[in-house]
């Protein structure tokens, strides 16, 4: 599965469906943090108190307690989400060194889709976007957080919210990038950088980078994160049963209080999200984004895959994923998949999720009722501010 930046034997990707009816279910309350005049940040009083009734303390959870792992107090609930802001944590060479976690399988009529899995396909060549790649591609960028085995890495898209048209805060991702599945809980310190290194700078170039050479849009924290309940239940290492439902999507907010411009306002873009994507014989093509970071990439520059989409059927009872030949490797999960609609435009309809060891092909979910449901929730939750 292609999660966070080091590799195993198949791309480490997260599929959490929500089915639940409690609104709490898919979306899940997290530390907001809010912005002194001296630009220090502060955490409200009342998230304080949510804190505490997870037995977190705030000024020790900054001074390093959330490297504790311990499973009993490692918060695995859908509504126990929390990621209180820590300034300056993810400097350049934090954000240098995050690893990808190698664990590397009618027209919307879907009925011949389900339970079927096509030939495997020929492996296409991820081609380099060229410098600047927010010229074309602003909605990409890498979202990073801490597990467990250490500092991680995935890719992610920036998505319209249709609670708050032209100023959403919402970026698309894995649901393995934010939740470890059956065996975790959340993960730690999770942030988005758009358009990381824009430049397309080299890992020799990058030595001593800058902040604003890394994060040209600055960095934006995970004040709020959703996946499905199918992943939190059933997703694994190398996806599992939980793959078909290995998507999540997170809220964000400036570490520093920014602008007061959202991020859509930002970097200037924000895809549109279709979950009715046509059955796969249906659609032509898809282009996939991401940050690669196994060998032979380095997880510095932006990738991306052109190909005709496949069908890959992980359990029979699930939805069919799409499929494609790509030979980007780990770092590159929770990339965008992107097709055109019947509009002419684009939209994002499948992220990265799983992939072999051998790099030769890329899996997504295919997004309906239950991603619908994710996002829905997250969009509402910030429906009024």
């Amino acid at each position: 599965m292609l999660a966070a930046v080091a590799l195993a034997s198949l791309l480490a990707l997260t599929a959490t469906g929500c089915g639940s009816d409690d609104p709490d279910a898919n979306a899940q309350a997290s530390a907001s943090a809010a912005s002194e005049g001296d630009g220090k940040i502060t955490i409200p009083d009342d998230i304080r108190d949510r804190l505490k009734e997870h037995g977190i303390d705030v000024d020790k959870w900054k001074d390093g307690a959330w490297k504790n792992w311990d499973r009993d107090d490692w918060l695995r609930k859908a509504q126990d989400y929390i990621n209180p802001v820590i300034e300056g944590l993810w400097d350049p060479d934090r954000m240098q060194e995050a690893e990808d976690p190698d664990r590397g399988v009618r027209e919307s009529d879907l009925s011949g889709d389900q339970g079927v899995t096509d030939p495997e396909p020929a492996p296409v060549d991820a081609k380099a976007l060229s410098p600047t790649y927010h010229d074309t591609v602003p909605e990409a960028g890498k979202v990073f957080f801490d597990s467990p085995e250490g500092t991680m890495v995935c890719s992610a898209t920036v998505v319209a919210d249709p609670a708050n048209p032209d100023r959403s805060n919402l970026v698309w991702t894995a649901g393995h990038c934010v939740h470890a599945g059956r065996s975790g809980g959340w993960y730690r310190n999770i942030a988005f950088v758009p358009s990381y290194n824009d430049q397309a700078l080299s890992a020799q170039e990058l030595a001593g980078a800058t902040e604003d050479e890394l994060a040209p849009y600055g960095v934006w924290w995970a004040d709020w994160a959703g996946t499905s309940d199918q992943w939190i239940a059933q997703g694994g290492p190398t996806g599992g049963a939980g793959a078909p439902y290995d998507f999540a999507v997170i809220h964000v907010t400036p570490e520093n209080g920014g602008s007061g411009k959202s991020l859509e306002e930002t970097v200037g873009s924000a895809l549109p999200v279709n979950f009715a994507a046509p059955a796969v014989p249906r659609v032509k093509s898809i282009t996939v984004d991401g940050y690669p970071a196994a060998a032979p990439f380095d997880g510095e520059t932006l990738y991306q895959c052109q190909d005709r989409p496949g069908r890959l059927s992980i359990n029979a009872s699930d939805p069919t994923m799409y499929r494609i030949g790509c030979t980007m490797t780990g770092g590159s999960s929770g990339g965008g998949w992107v097709a055109t609609g019947a509009d002419g435009e684009p939209a994002l309809v499948s992220n990265t999720s799983i992939g072999p060891v051998n790099a030769g092909w890329l899996a997504g979910p295919r997004l309906g009722e239950v991603a619908k449901g994710v996002y829905d929730t997250v969009s509402q939750k910030y429906a009024d501010r």
